[in-house]
């Protein structure tokens, strides 16, 4: 079993009392609600009942005709457009026309590990989620907390630097980096990739060759722009707002991995959930493969669309500057990409952030494989990952 991660570890920035205020805030509302859940760029906490599209969807005569085994399905995910799927899953309607008469719930968060507690807590059911948490969270309970049934996307994440103060890589030393959360999947692959370069970072206190900061994707332009920090390894739209405010893409994740593909974000579930509504799970799943297809063929409404929820979640939206370089790098895909998540989880071994996990059983692909071989597609491998 790995050793929990501590829920909250960001650093206080030098110089920023805004931002140590914000985050004492934070912590206390947090703590206040019992569960550690937060937003994206931008965003703010909500438990809408629905989209309206959503709404309306469930409403017609066709989907209140569908009755399923569960009355609500809670569905978390963050409001950053790397969880694309979700957010034009839930504008268009795809999932409320799948899933009938049953509600759905929303709950969005910023960062994987607090996304993790609320499946666990049974907060959330189905969740959008990047692959570090999904492991972690996997480890910690000894295989009993969750199953991956889908892919989601993949790219869609830059370490952008302040061209001023980092030219190379190598500049990267005595630089302080912000990522989102500790442990959550850029952090992870940040300190994976300073380990690579021979530097040492204590992965707890951020601390060492490199300055890791954790800091909320809402709350890094700011400290960007202030200079609290000299860069940071981020998902989209954050990568790109920060290159509106000056900074020049460093890295571009894609290109670290094997053919530029790796998951940023897969769909996962609570085993109790999987095992009592199947049939859930299963209109859940229809409804990102039709998202995803949806995306696929209607690029720039579904871009749009993804904006809007932005703009529902957060009174606003983004300018087109940030939205179309970000929605540009993702790569929405129903594939997992299994053997990435692997190669994530032994980033979080080098990282000194997990111990060894036994990932076997983390995967159940048979729902996905099932729908996507009934319609002529084809199915995805798990990597050796797959349930026994």
């Amino acid at each position: 079993m790995s050793p929990a991660l501590p829920r909250n570890n960001r650093r206080t920035l030098p110089g920023s009392g805004r931002i140590r205020r914000a985050a004492a805030l934070s912590v206390a509302a947090l703590t206040a609600a019992g569960l550690l859940s937060a937003c994206g760029y931008g965003s703010k906490s909500t438990t809408d009942d629905s989209t309206p599209a959503a709404a309306a969807a469930a409403g017609s005569p066709s989907a209140a005709a569908k009755k399923l085994s569960a009355d609500t399905v809670k569905i978390g995910y963050f409001a950053n457009l790397t969880h694309g799927t979700a957010l034009v899953g839930l504008k268009e309607g795809f999932f409320a026309k799948e899933l009938g008469s049953t509600k759905i719930k929303t709950q969005v968060f910023n960062a994987g590990p607090s996304e993790i507690e609320a499946l666990n807590a049974g907060s959330i059911d189905i969740g959008w989620i990047g692959p570090s948490p999904a492991v972690n969270g996997y480890a910690k309970s000894n295989g009993q907390s969750l199953r991956i049934i889908s892919g989601s996307a993949s790219g869609g994440v830059k370490l952008v630097v302040n061209p001023k103060k980092i030219k190379t890589v190598d500049d990267l030393k005595g630089k302080r980096i912000a990522t989102p959360q500790l442990g959550n999947t850029q952090d992870v692959a940040l300190l994976n990739y300073i380990a690579q370069k021979g530097w040492k970072v204590d992965a707890q206190t951020g601390k060492g060759d490199v300055s890791v900061i954790r800091l909320d994707n809402k709350e890094t332009p700011a400290a960007y722009s202030g200079g609290s920090i000299d860069g940071a390894w981020v998902p989209e739209p954050t990568a790109s707002k920060l290159v509106t405010e000056g900074a020049k893409v460093l890295i571009d994740e894609k290109d670290l991995w094997p053919d530029k593909k790796f998951v940023i974000t897969n769909v996962i579930v609570s085993q109790s959930f999987l095992k009592a509504h199947p049939d859930v799970v299963d209109a859940v799943l229809k409804g990102s493969v039709a998202t995803n297809a949806w995306i696929k063929a209607n690029s720039d409404k579904a871009k749009d669309d993804a904006n809007a929820e932005l703009n529902r979640l957060a009174g606003k939206s983004l300018p087109k500057d940030v939205l179309d370089p970000a929605w540009a790098s993702i790569d929405f895909t129903d594939d997992p990409l299994a053997a990435s998540l692997q190669t994530s989880a032994d980033h979080a071994v080098t990282a000194g952030l997990l111990k060894k996990p036994d990932l076997k059983g983390i995967f159940d692909l048979t729902p996905l494989n099932t729908l996507l071989k009934g319609a002529g597609q084809p199915e995805y491998a798990d990597a050796g990952l797959g349930i026994q």
